[in-house]
């Protein structure tokens, strides 16, 4: 195997196994810093000695016993170092630990190790982007240059922020385990906002000069299938999971070829991911089955399945996405859930009927620095033939985008010729109409 074959080996096999390995390394030694400290020193081991003796049969095992060895090791210079009689009592103890009789007894320990993993670094004694931070670290694998260009900040304020993260975990003493089940529906919620977070900055990045950033839509869904693997009988995840997949499938058709935004009114569906389609399809009847009402999250996938069903724009059933936004209203009721039903209302019944909505939240708050909102109300005056306010509405909304592409676009329509209005193909801006970025936008930068 070439050196760049094997790099890119190496590569994938961290990815697939960093976060068992940490979660297991974790449950062991107690530490998650000392865990992380293990798995990086067993990855330093493979990139030297797998170019020369082959990468092994079970590389995620050949890691883990490396692991291991290394802490051992570590453990028994820190007591020939310093003769301790509490570390010589708890000797035998984290031996055993680290190095257990039956090692395939501990396999069964494997999966609910990454759930305490998951639910570990989504703690609510972080800050979102901590738990961000360090789940893209020690779940998705990501380096922190990586983290870095995810979250738009410097390499050395991601690494910063990881330290902190897990320094603010030891400090509260936050244990390594699965929530008791009444902490846990509470806690899962935090687990699934930290993995809708990652998804949209990949479905709509916040800034930069790329509309979209495939690669974090791409993390987010891999640890929604994690999850989902590991609860599956909650209907959220799978409702998440679906919402995801369904909206990722998508991305194809949502630049054009220099990379400029390409709305869904215009959007070539044959572009769209079909397996990524039936793979949505399939976790939101899941989720339909699990839950009896359905959550937020499921509605969401069960608005973006209304538009993967239909095979022209004209043809959704927009009357049903807006039915779906008032379930989501009444469940999760903020202005970026009318700002988004304002939008399906404007296609199903017009741009008047949502134009009203729209004007009922021109003023909150949460919504002052908000680009889509004057995005949205400019959309609607220039439907309604008002265009010297349509183009001023466009171009408070450029002023507050800090994306490249989306402000183009927006600015764009703030300098468009009047034109005449076609009934049947109103002019949809770039607000979330299939529900995408509820969550997100409710907090809007």
């Amino acid at each position: 195997m070439s050196d760049p074959a094997l790099q890119r080996t190496i590569a994938a096999v961290w990815r697939m196994e960093s976060a068992r390995l940490i979660a297991g390394l974790t449950r062991q030694v107690g530490e998650l810093a000392a865990a992380e400290d293990l798995a990086q020193d067993a990855l330093v081991a493979a990139l030297e000695q797998w170019p020369r003796d082959g990468v092994p049969q079970n590389p995620g095992a050949w890691l883990m016993v490396t692991a291991r060895r290394r802490g051992i090791d570590a453990l028994r210079r820190q007591i020939a170092l310093e003769r301790r009689h509490e570390l010589l009592a708890r000797e035998q103890e984290m031996l055993q630990r680290l190095d257990p009789p039956d090692p395939a007894a501990q396999i069964d320990r494997v999966e609910d190790d990454v759930l305490a993993l998951m639910f570990l670094t989504c703690h609510p004694v972080l800050a979102r982007e901590a738990r961000v931070a360090l789940t893209l670290r020690l779940l998705g694998g990501l380096t922190t240059p990586q983290i870095a260009r995810a979250q738009l900040i410097s390499e050395g304020a991601a690494a910063q922020r990881i330290v902190r993260a897990k320094r603010t975990l030891s400090s509260a003493r936050v244990p390594f385990e699965i929530p008791e089940a009444g902490e846990r529906t509470e806690r899962l919620s935090a687990v699934l906002e930290v993995i809708y977070l990652i998804f949209n900055e990949g479905h709509a990045a916040t800034a930069g000069d790329a509309w979209t950033r495939p690669e974090l839509c791409r993390e987010a869904m891999r640890l929604g299938r994690i999850l989902a693997a590991l609860m599956p009988a909650e209907g959220e995840v799978h409702g998440l999971l679906a919402l995801m997949e369904l909206q990722a499938s998508r991305l194809p058709a949502r630049t054009g070829p220099d990379g400029e935004p390409v709305l869904l009114a215009d959007q070539d569906r044959a572009l769209w991911d079909g397996i990524l389609v039936q793979r949505g399809l399939a976790s939101l009847a899941r989720a339909e089955a699990l839950s009896s009402p359905m959550g937020t999250y499921a509605l969401q996938a069960a608005i973006a399945a209304c538009h993967a069903r239909s095979p022209r724009f004209e043809a959704t059933d927009w009357p049903r996405i807006v039915s779906l936004y008032d379930a989501v209203a009444a469940l999760s009721p903020s202005p970026v859930v009318d700002l988004n039903r304002a939008v399906a209302v404007s296609i199903a019944y017009g741009p008047a009927p949502a134009l009203d909505i729209i004007n009922g939240i021109l003023d909150h708050p949460a919504l002052r620095d908000y680009h889509l909102l004057p995005a949205v109300h400019g959309d609607l005056l220039a439907r309604l033939g008002r265009d010297d306010e349509a183009r001023e509405a466009f171009s408070r909304a450029a002023d507050l985008c800090r994306n490249d592409r989306e402000r183009a676009h927006l600015l764009s329509r703030a300098n468009r010729q009047p034109r005449p209005l076609s009934p049947g193909a109103p002019a949809v801006t770039p607000a979330p109409s299939s529900g995408i970025d509820e969550r997100k936008e409710a907090r809007p930068r």
